[in-house]
């Protein structure tokens, strides 16, 4: 059953594959301007909202048909381009447009016998990237 998606990184959960996030977070703020008055309380003046921030941790397990190292890759490589990526959770768009992702933390490897990554948690980081 898909649970959602960023971009082509699909999460899942079946009997033969699972990529679940976790720790789920979104947070918004809005703008505003401070203008003086001679002897009086200054004035907030509305001028807009920032775009939203987005963080989750992946978890990937190779027993589960996941190949950490291969996400984590691509991962890396949208990072680095700044490649938009829609946000998909359920069947539900999160988000006015897209995301890009500003940082990843891969955290709590555990390796298999030849040095190969077999369970890995990643952390991300998306800011939304309004049109």
């Amino acid at each position: 059953m898909i649970v959602g998606c960023l971009g082509d990184i699909v999460f899942t959960v079946s009997d033969s594959a699972v990529k679940t996030i976790s720790n789920y977070s979104r947070s918004g703020s809005a703008r505003f301007a401070t203008h003086d008055l001679h002897l009086a309380k200054s004035l907030l003046e509305f001028t807009g909202a920032d775009p939203e921030d987005l963080s989750f941790d992946i978890e990937m397990l190779a027993s589960f048909g996941v190949d950490p190292d291969t996400e984590v890759a691509k991962i890396a490589s949208y990072t680095e381009s700044g490649r938009t990526l829609p946000f998909v959770l359920g069947n539900k768009t999160i988000g006015a447009y897209r995301w890009v992702i500003t940082s990843f933390k891969e955290k709590g490897n555990h390796h298999d016998g030849q040095g190969n990554v077999i369970a890995a948690t990643v952390s991300i980081s998306l800011k939304e990237y309004v049109k």
